[in-house]
């Protein structure tokens, strides 16, 4: 199955095998925009569920209980405050984690006893602690404050690397779909919004961003001096250059996701902590859609504005034009190879300049 893969990597690369994902990119643009609508959809109609750190309140552990039920910590809370409506979850194995509204001083004393009582642990096992709303706002709004901040360094980065404006804008909606798609995903399936998630969040960004990166690098090199010929478009070797980074994307995302699906595992089963369950969760999400983004959404859309300039149109219409030139004289001659559907790759394949692109090191003098 590896030498099969590997293969395939091969054949991609070199041409001989090719996706025609750029040429589809018409798909790919309406799956996106599909998922991002719904993404706002849930956004607005369920929404986030906001952890403790965010809407702020009062939360209980109760540590080495028999049992995991949760049903006597709901009782506990409606014996000291009436009418509230707790978060009871299980941490670990032996843990209940309780979270309510605010209590006051007089109700926090006595909700540690009636959940003390009710599991038949020590009140010693009880421990509690209040959060404020405002910690929560000022994380967000630093949060916030980042992502802003972030967005307009990468742009620029982005322009002046690919020394193209349309490179960075293609790349910022890729990012910007990770992240919607990935909140979207939290609201829709009610996963609990930590600081932790939201670290996660932002981490995304970065991985998104890195692998778009990679893959723009290899477009720039396969569409420097497109113009010069007329053999391929310019979509053409953009998408050569996306089948010869998909087999490194997927390994890359793979050998990323590995440790992030054991830490996922072991914050959510093994040790029950909240905060590695979060951000590794958030996490294991974003590097899927990042990945998926880099290949078909991302270069697609640096297409799609790319065609809009005088240049590479009229180049694409020449290109179009000669090529059906040729297959329709092919056609009139039984004797002339034919090459039609063979343009989705081949172009410039293996043209990278190798080891002769590598530094060359100076003989000391002795």
């Amino acid at each position: 199955m590896m030498a099969s893969f590997a293969q395939l990597g091969n054949d991609l690369y070199t041409g001989k095998r090719s996706f025609d994902i750029v040429g589809r990119r018409k798909t790919w643009m309406v799956a996106a925009a599909g998922l991002v609508l719904l993404s706002i959809i849930l956004l607005v109609t369920v929404k986030l569920n906001p952890g403790i750190e965010f809407r702020g309140g009062s939360e209980f552990t109760v540590s080495g209980v028999a049992t995991t039920e949760q049903q006597p910590a709901y009782d506990a809370v409606d014996s000291v405050a009436e009418g509230q409506q707790p978060r009871v979850s299980q941490v670990g194995g032996d843990s209940i984690r309780v979270q309510t509204e605010e209590l006051t001083d007089a109700q926090t004393t006595d909700l540690k006893e009636a959940l003390a009582e009710a599991y038949g642990v020590d009140v010693n096992s009880v421990t509690s602690s209040f959060v404020g709303p405002a910690w929560g706002a000022d994380v967000t709004t630093k949060a916030i404050q980042g992502l802003v901040i972030f967005l307009v360094l990468v742009t620029l980065v982005m322009a002046l690397y690919f020394r193209h404006w349309k490179m960075a804008v293609a790349a910022l909606i890729a990012l910007l779909h990770d992240l919607v798609v990935t909140v979207g995903l939290y609201a829709g399936v009610g996963f609990e919004v930590t600081p932790a998630s939201v670290i996660g969040f932002l981490t995304i960004l970065g991985y998104s961003l890195y692998d778009t990166v990679v893959v723009f690098d290899k477009v720039r090199e396969n569409t420097e001096g497109v113009l010069e010929q007329t053999r391929y478009t310019y979509a053409e070797s953009a998408n050569l250059a996306v089948n010869q980074t998909m087999v490194r994307s997927l390994n890359t995302s793979v050998v990323g996701l590995l440790p992030v699906a054991s830490i996922l595992f072991v914050g959510s089963f093994l040790l029950g902590a909240s905060t590695l369950r979060d951000i590794a969760l958030a996490l294991f999400i974003g590097l899927i859609f990042s990945t998926l983004s880099s290949i078909f959404i991302a270069t697609p859309i640096e297409v799609a504005l790319r065609q809009r300039d005088p240049a590479i149109a009229e180049h694409t219409a020449t290109v179009l034009a000669k090529r059906a030139a040729a297959e329709n004289a092919a056609g009139e001659d039984d004797d002339a190879p034919v090459t039609v559907g063979s343009y989705a790759g081949g172009l410039r394949a293996g043209a990278h300049r190798g080891q002769a692109a590598q530094p060359v090191r100076r003989k000391s003098r002795r």
